[in-house]
């Protein structure tokens, strides 16, 4: 049974058929704004219609940056989207005016289900995954269920309080643990440093084209990659920060396995090496206690489009 699986971004929409393995047999994209909601149920039913022309769709899964429903019908809340109470599904239905099963889930949620049903948590019956990108996402598979809440709203993992009166977060509060372990703080950090260690922070301040507020993650990573020390140093401090925060998760949780995805994972291991020691620093009763590994998410930017798809079969 084919499903179609749409990975909304900001500014564009990534959409593909997937079978009942995990395979992605065609794919396509539309360019959308986030300020135009209706031009994204526009955007979504344009991506259906092109590829429900070669293969017959039961299904189409709808991955959304924000809070979902717990009936996974609309997005209560999106940050980067003009998504308020919007009913996402009642919405794009409309203009499909066809009998497909459409399903709304959280981005984080969907990468996370890719994960567990095709990736690096297919051994598994309980994962964490952690998206490191420009905030911090999460998923939480339980016994082999995607846990989603009372409200449909859970797994906010990077809103957990971590430094009281710590650095403000756009959700309003101060402390979250995506303002330390995100490709914002990376960026953040960064650039303070160059301002107050100049003598350490040539390459990237060259790498930015002389100008530190056009610094970005991927020329930090690159840095590193170089063996810049300043750059090695500041991925390693935003490692800690994954790997002290997953052992208070695990806490709670007690995975299996904590697969650490987003872009920021591209780091490798100049990331998930201080992210490991800092785990296994902070994890209580280490020693008496099977230890979860720390591993690389494998779907890469699929895994939005991939686990949205096998949702909307469940």
């Amino acid at each position: 049974m084919h499903a179609i699986g749409v990975d909304i971004g900001g500014t564009k929409i990534a959409a593909g058929v997937v079978d009942e393995d995990g395979a992605i047999l065609a794919q396509t994209r539309r360019d959308t704004s986030p300020d135009d909601a209706a031009g994204i149920d526009k955007a979504i039913a344009d991506v259906y219609a092109e590829l429900s022309q070669s293969y017959e769709v039961t299904a189409m899964g709808l991955a959304a940056a924000g809070f979902v429903s717990a009936d996974r019908s609309s997005v209560l809340f999106a940050p980067n989207i003009a998504w308020r109470d919007y009913p996402l599904r009642e919405r794009v239905a409309a203009l499909l005016q066809e009998d497909v099963r459409i399903v709304v889930e959280n981005d984080a949620n969907a990468a996370g289900w890719a994960e567990f049903r095709f990736g690096a948590g297919r051994d598994v019956d309980d994962m964490l995954m952690l998206t490191v990108g420009t905030g911090l996402g999460g998923a939480i598979v339980t016994d082999g269920k995607l846990v989603r809440g009372a409200w449909g709203v859970a797994a906010e993992i990077g809103h957990m309080r971590v430094v009281p009166g710590g650095h403000y977060c756009g959700c309003g509060h101060e402390g979250c643990w995506e303002q330390y372990a995100s490709g914002s703080a990376l960026v953040r950090d960064a650039q303070a440093a160059v301002i107050v260690q100049p003598d350490r922070a040539t390459r990237l301040l060259e790498l930015a084209g002389g100008d530190v507020d056009r610094l970005t993650g991927p020329q930090v990573t690159q840095a590193a990659r170089e063996g810049d020390p300043l750059a090695v140093e500041l991925l390693a401090e935003l490692g800690r920060w994954v790997g002290e925060g997953a052992a208070s998760a695990t806490a709670l949780l007690d995975p299996g396995l904590i697969v650490v995805g987003g872009g920021v994972a591209a780091a490798g291991d100049l990331l998930l090496a201080s992210a490991r020691r800092g785990f296994a620093e902070q994890l209580s009763a280490r020693g008496h206690r099977p230890e979860a590994a720390l591993v690389v998410a494998s779907m890469g930017n699929d895994a939005g489009m991939v686990g949205a798809a096998d949702l909307a079969r469940v």
